[in-house]
C-alpha cells in the first residue's frame, strides 16, 4: 500500500473537484426536485434500496450518494478528498436529503468501521474508483469485513483495457493490469468539461476554463481478473459479471461519439471493445 501516493492524490482531487463542480448549476435544487445522477446499470444491480444501509466508497462530492438516498437507502459516503466531502455535506444540508459523509483514506475507514462492528447491506463503488487503489486485496477484504451477511457489493467501473490505449484509442501503449503505480505530472483532469451536459444534469455551466491540475497524480491499473479474484479471495461469491461496449459519461478517446442515455462509444468503424464492466458479489449468510 502506498499511503504517501494516496495523500498526493487527495491534494490533486481537491483541485479537480472545484473545477468539476464549477460546471454544474444549482445541484441542490436539482436533487430537491427529484433529479438523479445515477445510470441504469448501477440501479439494476443494486436492486430495491428502500430501508437498506448503503456504504458508498470513494463517493466523490456526494451527488450519486444522495441520489441513492432518494431511493430509500440510509447512506454513508467515504472519500479521501477534503473538498469533495465538504461539498457533499453542504449538499446534504441544502437538499434536506439525509446522508453521512466521512473524509478518510478508504483503507483506514474500512479498518476502523470493521473494528467498530459496522455492517452494511449494500456497498457500492463506481466510475473511476479502482485506479486510485494501491492494494486491491486489502480493499476487497475491507469490503467483505463491513458487508452484512447476505449483503451485496456492487461495482460499475470503466474497463481496465482502456488504460492500455492511447488518447485516440488506436494503439496499445501500456501493459494490462499488474497494479504497478503510474505517476502523472498533471493529476486528475476536468472530465466534466470533457463530457459536457451528461455529467451536469442540473444544467451545464462554462465554469473553469482550460483547467490543468497543478499537482501530480498516481494511478494503479488492475485487470478485471485481479479485481474479481481479490473479491473471491476475500470470501465473497460472484453473482453477476458484465462487460459493456460503451462508457457512461466518459468520452475516453478523441472522436468518441455520444449516444442516448449518456453513453459514449468509439469512433465509427472501430472494432467493438469493452469500455465498462459491472459486477455484483454477495457475502454468504
Amino acid at each position: 500500500m502506498h499511503k504517501d501516493m494516496h495523500q498526493a492524490n487527495r491534494r490533486a482531487w481537491n483541485e479537480a473537484t472545484r473545477a468539476h463542480n464549477s460546471h454544474k448549476a444549482d445541484q441542490a435544487r436539482f436533487l430537491r426536485e427529484g433529479g438523479s445522477t445515477l445510470f441504469p446499470e448501477e440501479l439494476e444491480l443494486l436492486g430495491d434500496l428502500h430501508g437498506t444501509t448503503l456504504l458508498h466508497l470513494q463517493c466523490n462530492a456526494g451527488q450519486d450518494t444522495l441520489s441513492l438516498a432518494q431511493r430509500g437507502a440510509r447512506v454513508t459516503g467515504v472519500d479521501i478528498s477534503d473538498e469533495a466531502i465538504e461539498f457533499a455535506r453542504r449538499l446534504a444540508m441544502e437538499t434536506g436529503i439525509p446522508g453521512t459523509f466521512h473524509r478518510a483514506d478508504v483503507y483506514d475507514w474500512l479498518d476502523e468501521a470493521a473494528a467498530r462492528g459496522e455492517q452494511f447491506e449494500r456497498v457500492f463503488s463506481s466510475y473511476g474508483a479502482i485506479i486510485w487503489l494501491s492494494d486491491i486485496a486489502t480493499w476487497a477484504r475491507g469490503i467483505a469485513n463491513v458487508l452484512a451477511p447476505g449483503g451485496r457489493f456492487v461495482l460499475v467501473e470503466f474497463h481496465p483495457f482502456l488504460a492500455m490505449l492511447d488518447d485516440k484509442g488506436a494503439r496499445v501503449v501500456a501493459d494490462y493490469g499488474g497494479g504497478e503505480a503510474r505517476t502523472y505530472d498533471e493529476g486528475i483532469g476536468d472530465y466534466v468539461a470533457w463530457a459536457g451536459p451528461v455529467l451536469a444534469p442540473s444544467g451545464y455551466l462554462e465554469g473553469a476554463k482550460d483547467f490543468r491540475n497543478p499537482l501530480p497524480g498516481h494511478e494503479w491499473n488492475w485487470s478485471l481478473a485481479e479485481v474479481v479474484s481479490a473479491l473471491l479471495d476475500a470470501g465473497l461469491r460472484l453473482e453477476v459479471l458484465r462487460e459493456y461496449p460503451y462508457a457512461n459519461g466518459f468520452p475516453a478517446f478523441e472522436g468518441t461519439v455520444q449516444q442516448a442515455g449518456g453513453r459514449f462509444v468509439p469512433v465509427p468503424g472501430r472494432p467493438r471493445i469493452p469500455l465498462m464492466y459491472a459486477l455484483r458479489a454477495r457475502r454468504e449468510v
